[in-house]
């Protein structure tokens, strides 16, 4: 490729080859923000005060379940590219290849997620809570991995930070000539993310964030950020009114966040008194228990009207 001055080359790898097994970057992209968020989230968890690790047991059901639905997701809003004419429909389970949305991800993964919550106790909305600036930088993170393979990149453009691509590529607009850049679509993402990150970190320990309103501002965040990316990315997708379907979903991503948000406030003003449902609380390895004492302390929710936001205590101490 010539050297474009004032441009954002693209990598000429996309894959690592260790002996006969090719491993792809995408791939480690991907894992590399799974492990950085379940590290953030146990973290985030274990100084409300919950047993430690016990985000990896959610996410042996959250994280399966989050693959396959973003892939399925993927699929259906890329329809042609995979069941059009001259296609081969097996390429629909060629995960390794690219192609998985966080919309999908978020609604399998959600479902998994609270599966695993109500197998280890914990209340969805405080893992939810726990997950959201983890769950953010892991999509930073992975964003890296369209960078390597060279997709989702945005509309021509003659800023200095436009991105090279390797001509020809399947993804080339037609008609444009060899040299043309592209938005960087992806570093768009990855700088709006990093900074969501530090919003969400800060904003919920400020204002104590918590009963899910936390991730709703995160998925509030992310959403409004993809209306724009989406916007201008150039990858094919499927129209609906218009507008391309990850536009609807992010559309309703910010009107989900808003209602969880407004909804959640209202329905709890006070402060979670535990990360544990009522009746489930762990109890650490060691602690002084008398005979009478359960397994797990039952700890009820106190009345929401009796609890004042950023006045009441919680029934459990945080470290």
């Amino acid at each position: 490729m010539p050297f474009l001055p004032m441009s954002i080359p693209s990598p000429d790898i996309s894959t690592i080859q260790l002996g006969p097994v090719p491993i792809r970057i995408y791939a480690l992209c991907i894992i590399t923000g799974i492990i950085v968020a379940v590290f953030l989230t146990n973290r985030r968890l274990t100084k409300r005060g919950a047993e430690p690790w016990v985000v990896i047991d959610i996410c042996l059901i959250a994280v399966p379940l989050a693959i396959i639905g973003a892939r399925i997701f993927h699929v259906l809003t890329h329809w042609d590219f995979y069941f059009g004419e001259g296609r081969d429909p097996l390429t629909a389970l060629y995960i390794w290849e690219g192609g998985i949305a966080i919309y999908g991800a978020l609604i399998a993964g959600a479902v998994g997620a609270w599966l695993g919550c109500r197998w280890t106790g914990i209340r969805f909305w405080s893992f939810a809570d726990a997950l959201a600036p983890g769950l953010l930088l892991a999509q930073a993170i992975g964003r890296f991995g369209n960078w390597f393979n060279q997709e989702l990149f945005g509309t021509p453009t003659d800023l200095p930070w436009g991105l090279e691509i390797d001509y020809p590529n399947a993804a080339w607009p037609v008609g444009l000539p060899e040299g043309t850049l592209f938005h960087p679509t992806f570093l768009y993402e990855v700088l709006w993310n990093g900074l969501g990150v530090l919003v969400l970190l800060y904003i919920g320990h400020r204002f104590r964030l918590q009963w899910g309103r936390l991730f709703a501002v995160y998925l509030a965040w992310y959403s409004a950020g993809r209306i724009v990316w989406e916007n201008i990315r150039i990858d094919p997708s499927e129209i609906i009114l218009g507008l391309r379907t990850n536009v609807w979903a992010a559309i309703a991503g910010v009107v989900l966040g808003i209602v969880i948000f407004v909804v959640q406030k209202r329905r709890h003003p006070g402060i979670e008194p535990s990360p544990y449902q009522p009746g489930r609380e762990w109890v650490p390895a060691g602690a002084v228990q008398s005979q009478d004492t359960p397994e797990y302390v039952d700890v009820s929710e106190p009345p929401t009207d009796a609890l004042e936001e950023g006045t009441a205590t919680s029934t459990v101490a945080t470290k």
